[in-house]
């Protein structure tokens, strides 16, 4: 017996328990606003999504190339269209998640207006926007469940027993359009109090997964950006604790941390960490220290030493009091960050980089592997990097490396649309499209995620929209950009009364008032004109 029937048969056992004061109750209505609800609470999404995502980090751990992908969101309705797209097209979530990028989340979502990406935005409106995601993708298995209910209704009507079956399948066998999300939480915005407080709101709302990188809270600054400053080992390692004790206190033993450093192009520290002994994790940080080697008689006012192997020396401090990393030294701080992450609770990595280089990438994470073999990348395949300018170089590189004549092209003007068309460009591309794949493979990405892609086609499709309509093209921009590819290509968005929910509520007022319900999808209701038989009829 499936659940849908089960439930019928629930309520009708209950109804008839009840007596007749539930007469009206249709027991087939229950079940189907029951299964249009699935999930009741964000916390069991979060248990859902965090079995999904460590069901996948086993698949990947047996074979690399069954890795996964995100697309970063801003809002719940553009989470929504992405799932409807993937199961319209791909016909299955399987391995696809949503990812929330704190820089959407500054730009777009805060009160103050746009705001750079450095931790100045409310902290609540991250919490806020995982929980309006899961509204607006628990409605979208509202709005689909009840196209099937409806066409098994009509199927019904029609004694269509094949139809009826198809549908029934369909109804059984429904995969919901909730998916894991991995949630940015910056830098913890705050101390390892704050950061614990902003978990479990984000952990409530259906989080199953965490990103957090070692920044300073209050010097946080785009990962694409300079002046970024870390944080030593053990601040970090305690906000990593600090989510974990809020996915344990929650339940979510299983909840998912995904641990960034920035050390790549971060060459500031606000603090020394603290060292006991030669060799322990605070004397590796203060290690890569930019410093200069004095004597007692070298020492000025104010001046701060450290002693390593009997030496004194001075670690260089700028007029804002932090302290200065060796140039070079990038990789290896990555490196280190990444491994004490893993061993301190940490599930997953992340890895900023300043390029996509696959070569780049596998290096670092192949030192990481040597002390856990098992290690995981989250990979931003950034919108802030060029990607065409970045892969025609490489591809330049790979030629010249050969021994092959380059002579056709210039390096610093690969970008320009004279190359499009040749070999080089071509080839640059063929690797772009295979990066996913390749750097899974070669890299120990489990994850691969744009973080603002969202962002750009948002504004790339209302400049194209604007360009024509303000101009000679008026309504047509509008027809032949928007509209007629939306009917053409099977857009559910075309039907926007059906896609806010105006069939819902129609069934729903059905339910409640019978016969007398006053619904809006009459034989007046202009949507009509987009059912297929009107569409085939002209």
């Amino acid at each position: 017996m499936t659940v849908y029937q089960k439930d019928i048969e629930d309520v009708e056992a209950l109804k008839q328990q009840v007596g007749s004061s539930w007469d009206a109750i249709n027991p087939e209505s229950v079940a189907r606003m029951r299964a249009q609800n699935r999930f009741k609470t964000g916390l069991e999404i979060a248990q859902y999504t965090a079995d999904i995502m460590r069901k996948d980090m086993g698949e990947y751990d047996a074979d690399s190339s069954i890795y996964t992908q995100s697309l970063g969101v801003w809002h719940g309705f553009i989470g929504q269209q992405k799932m409807i797209s993937i199961k319209k097209h791909l016909k299955t979530t399987n391995k696809r998640y949503l990812y929330l990028s704190g820089w959407m989340v500054a730009a777009l979502r805060s009160e103050f207006g746009p705001l750079p990406d450095q931790s100045m935005h409310e902290k609540t409106a991250v919490p806020a926007l995982v929980e309006e995601l899961y509204t607006f993708l628990r409605q979208a298995d509202a709005r689909e469940l009840d196209l099937l209910f409806t066409a098994l209704d009509n199927a019904r009507i029609v004694g269509d027993d094949a139809k009826i079956a198809t549908l029934t399948g369909q109804i059984d066998a429904f995969e919901t359009h909730v998916v894991p999300i991995i949630a940015d939480i910056d830098a913890g915005f705050g101390n390892p109090e704050a950061t614990y407080l902003l978990a479990k709101k984000m952990i409530e709302a259906g989080a199953c997964a965490i990103q957090i990188e070692n920044q300073v809270s209050d010097e946080k600054q785009c990962g694409h950006q300079d002046g970024k400053v870390t944080v030593p080992h053990e601040d970090f390692i305690a906000k990593i604790n600090a989510v974990r004790y809020a996915f344990l206190e929650l339940g979510i033993e299983n909840g998912i941390i995904v641990s960034r450093t920035d050390s790549l192009g971060a060459g500031l520290t606000q603090k020394l960490a603290v060292t006991n002994q030669p060799g322990d994790l605070g004397d590796q940080y203060n290690s890569f220290l930019d410093v200069d080697e004095i004597t007692e008689a070298d020492l000025g006012n104010g001046d701060v030493v450290i002693k390593r192997g009997g030496k004194l020396l001075r670690p260089k401090r700028l007029a804002s009091n932090l302290f200065q990393f060796r140039s070079g030294t990038g990789e290896a701080r990555c490196v280190l960050d990444s491994i004490t992450s893993l061993q301190n609770g940490a599930d997953l990595l992340w890895i900023e980089t300043e390029k996509p280089h696959i070569g780049q990438i596998a290096a670092m994470m192949n030192e990481v592997r040597k002390a856990i073999p098992n290690a995981k990348l989250v990979y931003n395949n950034s919108p802030s990097f060029n990607w065409t300018l970045n892969f025609r170089q490489q591809a330049y590189d790979a030629l010249l490396a050969e021994g092959k004549d380059v002579s056709a092209y210039d390096r610093a003007k690969l970008m320009s649309v004279d190359y499009d068309e040749t070999e080089l460009a071509l080839n640059a591309d063929e690797k772009i499209r295979t990066f996913q794949r390749d750097s899974s493979k070669e890299a120990g990405i489990f994850h691969h995620l744009i973080t603002l892609p969202t962002y750009h086609t948002a504004a790339l499709s209302t400049d194209d929209l604007a360009k024509g309509y303000f101009a000679d093209q008026g309504m047509l921009a509008y027809v032949k950009g928007v509209q007629r590819r939306e009917i053409r290509e099977g857009i559910a968005t075309v039907k926007h009364q059906n896609m806010s929910g105006s069939d819902l509520g129609d069934n729903h007022k059905e339910y409640f008032a019978g016969d007398a319900a006053l619904k809006a999808g009459g034989v007046n209701n202009t949507s009509n004109q987009f059912d297929e038989p009107a569409l085939s009829s002209h």
